[in-house]
């Protein structure tokens, strides 16, 4: 069976000395935001948003993927 190929939207927005990026699921229209450094290229932001995003799409599913170890009480 072949891998599915996940796909998401990006979009770059250049706001004063930062630069917002935010990854976009288009199957859940869930969105996960990062503020990152102009001086970093695309690519290092743009992982960072899908890696942000993959964290909350884990988070909403349950798969217990939040990467940390503390319980909240």
């Amino acid at each position: 069976m072949p891998n599915k190929q996940v796909r998401y939207l990006i979009e770059f927005h250049r706001v004063g000395l930062y630069v917002k990026v935010s990854a976009i699921d288009p199957e859940t229209n869930i969105e996960a935001s990062i503020v990152g450094d102009p001086r970093a290229t695309e690519a290092e932001l743009e992982r960072l948003a899908v890696r942000k995003l993959e964290y909350v799409l884990a988070k909403k599913r349950g798969d217990g993927s939040s990467g940390g170890t503390r319980e909240r009480r």
